[in-house]
C-alpha cells in the first residue's frame, strides 16, 4: 500500500507523462518538424486567406509539398508583407513565402532558397490608354505594392520623390484604385495582374503592357541568415517535388501548362 507521499509521487509522474505525450503530438500524427511559415495572404492566387481564415494558393501549396517531402509538417500565419521579413528575422517563423522577389539587397539580410518561380513586371492600364512602355507614364500617377520590386523599378526609371508614385499595401487595392480613376496605372508581377484581370476585372476594360526593361525575377522562400539546415532541406523538398512532377501539377491548377 502507497502513503500519502508515495501516491502524490505518482500523480505527478502521471500528470508529466500526460503533458509529455500532448507536447509531442503538438505538430500532428504522425510526428515529424513543425516548420513555421509566415506569409502575406492578399496577393492571389500565390497566397490568399479566405472568410474561414484558411490560407490557399500556389504558394501555399508549394510549400506544404516541400514540406511533405521532407517528412516535415507546416503550419502558414498571415503576417503582413512588411511583418514577415521581421518575423523571420526574429524567429517568430522559421521561413516566409510570399511570391518574393530574390534580390542582392534582401540577401544581405536573408537567406532564399533556389529559385521556384519566374515572374516580371507588368504594366497594368485602361484599354483606351496610350501608354506603350514605362516612360511613358511619366507625369501620371503609378500605383504600386510597397516594397516591392513594381516599387523599385518605377522609383528608378522616375526617381524616389517622384510625386507620382502612390504606394499601397498589396496590389488588389492598388488595382482598385486603378478601376475607381484614382491612379492611372499599375505596376506589378505578373502573374498577380493576370489573375486579377481573369477574376475581377471587367472584360476589355484593361490591358497589359511589358517594357522592355523589365528584366525576369525569381521568386524564393527566406529562412534567417546562418540557418543552413533548414534551407538544406528547403531545398532539398524542392527539387524532389520539381523531380516528381508534383511542381508542375502545381503549376498547372493556377496557371495553366507553361
Amino acid at each position: 500500500m502507497l502513503d500519502r507521499k508515495g501516491i502524490g509521487l505518482s500523480i505527478i509522474l502521471a500528470i508529466a507523462l500526460i503533458m509529455a505525450g500532448c507536447s509531442g503530438s503538438s505538430a500532428g500524427s504522425g510526428g515529424g518538424e513543425l516548420l513555421k511559415v509566415g506569409t502575406d495572404a492578399a496577393y492571389p492566387p500565390f497566397e490568399t486567406q479566405g472568410g474561414d481564415g484558411e490560407i490557399t494558393g500556389f504558394d501555399i501549396d508549394i510549400i506544404k509539398a516541400i514540406a511533405k517531402a521532407e517528412g516535415m509538417k507546416v503550419s502558414v500565419k498571415h503576417t503582413g508583407w512588411d511583418p514577415l521579413f521581421e518575423a523571420v528575422k526574429r524567429g517568430k517563423v522559421d521561413a516566409g513565402i510570399s511570391a518574393m522577389t530574390i534580390t542582392e539587397k534582401r540577401k544581405e539580410t536573408f537567406d532564399f532558397s533556389e529559385p521556384y518561380f519566374e515572374a516580371k513586371q507588368l504594366i497594368l492600364l485602361p484599354a483606351d490608354s496610350d501608354v506603350k512602355s514605362l516612360k511613358d507614364l511619366k507625369g501620371k500617377e503609378i500605383g504600386v505594392q510597397s516594397g516591392t520590386t513594381g516599387e523599385v523599378v518605377v522609383q528608378e526609371a522616375f526617381g524616389k520623390t517622384y510625386k507620382g508614385i502612390r504606394g499601397y499595401d498589396d496590389t488588389p487595392a492598388a488595382i482598385d484604385d486603378l478601376a475607381s480613376g484614382r491612379v492611372d496605372a499599375v505596376v506589378a508581377d505578373n502573374g498577380v495582374v493576370q489573375d486579377y484581370m481573369k477574376q475581377k476585372l471587367p472584360e476589355g476594360k484593361f490591358k497589359t503592357v511589358e517594357d522592355a526593361s523589365f528584366e525576369k525575377e525569381y521568386y524564393g522562400i527566406i529562412v534567417k541568415k546562418g540557418n543552413k539546415d533548414l534551407l538544406e532541406k528547403i531545398n532539398s523538398g524542392l527539387k524532389k517535388i520539381q523531380e516528381d512532377g508534383t511542381y508542375d501539377k502545381i503549376y498547372q491548377k493556377y496557371f495553366g501548362e507553361k
